[in-house]
């Protein structure tokens, strides 16, 4: 027994123990031997085996058998360090910049940090950047999926989050089998739907649609393009939607778009799954002299700069900062230990038509 009444393993183990916390053992630290600190600290190498078993259970170090004892990466997450890990699919002058910026109004007047990374819409280099994080100092995380559309193949580093009590809240998009994790998400099957209504309101019969398949935004606001058509009692033609993904994006809806024009089967109303690829479409069309608006009429989505140039684009207004805003909200709650019957995990916001100048009134 020592002085203070507790068995010499025990006081090891708490010494030891006492090291990680403060830091001065860090994460991926190898430990001294077991004779080396049967020497240091004067004790058998029965005891010292003991206080290691112990910190092991805890989940404090870990042994690798031919290596030693190291101190568990887990214990990176145990105190504090004020960072917060932002993983976006991309980083540009589209949507991004606005969305960081609500994000660090209310991160920064916590106290908190941002480090930044981006994924190209790859889960391949998603799977890296959490691989990657979970070896960083980090206090949680906001991460917009990439192709929130197909399964996640890289399930085990969240669930490595999760182990790590590492809270995690998903943006734009979110996996199909992770739905009960905090999310927010902007209600693009309304969006889609306001967008449809709105050309059909106007008079347009023959609309065509262009989604991405490869995440949930461009589902959703294909539910809502169908939502709408079905309303107005007109029949889903498959033939007049036009599907692309990640890897073709910059290509296959101008390419679409010129054969529908060389098959004379242009509409008059185009519904874009965003302003990007409205940009992409008007672009062609010009450039086969089929007039916007007069010939056809256009929609986006997301109500980008590219949507208020010359006479604009009718859109869905994305409200960029309040949903970085959202967003660091809902982390600080989950980081705060809000119970979750007072934090509603799942969070939509409302979408807003913005009429502009790539729309009129069908010719009768």
């Amino acid at each position: 027994m020592t002085d203070a009444g507790k068995p010499k393993y025990f006081a090891l183990m708490e010494q030891l123990r006492k090291s990680i916390v403060s830091g001065e053992i860090r994460p991926g630290q190898k430990l001294p031997s077991e004779n080396e600190l049967a020497k240091q600290y004067t004790l058998s190498r029965h005891t010292v085996r003991k206080a290691l078993e112990i910190l092991s259970h805890e989940g404090y170090v870990e042994a690798f058998h031919g290596k030693g004892t190291f101190c568990s990466e887990k214990m990176r997450h145990a105190t504090k360090s004020y960072n917060i890990a932002v993983v976006t699919t991309y980083i540009s002058d589209y949507i991004f910049p606005r969305l960081i910026q609500g994000m660090d109004n209310v991160l920064s007047e916590n106290g908190y940090s941002i480090i930044l990374k981006n994924t190209g819409n790859s889960r391949q280099k998603e799977a890296r950047c959490l691989e990657e994080l979970l070896k960083k100092d980090i206090d949680g995380l906001i991460i917009e999926p990439s192709k929130s559309q197909l399964t996640c193949r890289h399930r085990n580093l969240y669930d490595a989050l999760d182990q790590y009590h590492l809270p995690y809240v998903f943006i734009q998009g979110i996996y199909t089998e992770m739905l009960d994790k905090p999310h927010i998400l902007m209600d693009d099957a309304k969006g889609g739907y306001l967008v449809t209504k709105y050309l059909l309101d106007l008079g347009h019969k023959k609309i065509a649609g262009f989604f991405k398949a490869d995440d949930i935004q461009g589902i959703e606001r294909h539910k809502g393009y169908v939502w709408a058509l079905q309303e107005a009692g007109i029949s889903y033609n498959p033939d007049g939607v036009v599907w692309f993904h990640t890897e073709d994006r910059r290509t296959k809806p101008s390419q679409m778009i010129r054969l529908m024009a060389e098959r004379q089967q242009l509409p008059d109303g185009i519904v874009c799954y965003n302003d990007q690829i409205a940009v992409q479409v008007m672009e062609t069309l010009e450039g086969l002299g089929v007039r916007i608006p007069e010939d056809v009429s256009v929609t986006g989505y997301d109500n980008s700069l590219y949507a208020r140039r010359g006479n604009g684009i009718t859109t869905i207004a994305h409200p960029q900062e309040k949903l970085g805003e959202m967003a660091a909200e809902l982390l600080l709650e989950k980081l705060n230990g809000i119970p979750e019957e007072e934090s509603k995990i799942g969070r939509l916001i409302e979408p807003e038509l913005i009429i502009r100048g790539s729309c009129r009134k069908a010719v009768s």
